[in-house]
């Protein structure tokens, strides 16, 4: 990813998979697993910012007749 490019959300999550998949193996330096657990927390702040952005979106897409805002909650499946 170039410098200054925004990462997507599917991306960010294939990355944080990897991440906890190569920290669950146990095979790292203390100083490598540290960072990897830090981008791991980069990610982690980028998805929530990325969802936070998709239920504003999503609220505002509800919003019924007079103007009043119907907000709905939407589960997330794991």
């Amino acid at each position: 990813m170039k410098e200054g490019e925004e990462i997507t959300f599917e991306d960010a999550m294939k990355r944080l998979e990897e991440i906890v998949e190569t920290l669950g193996e146990g095979n790292l330096s203390l100083e490598d697993s540290l960072k990897m657990f830090q981008e791991g927390m980069e990610l982690c702040k980028i998805c929530n910012k990325k969802l936070d952005e998709a239920e504003y979106k999503v609220e505002k897409l509800m919003e019924k007749e007079g103007g009043a805002l119907s907000v709905e909650g939407f589960e997330v499946k794991e």
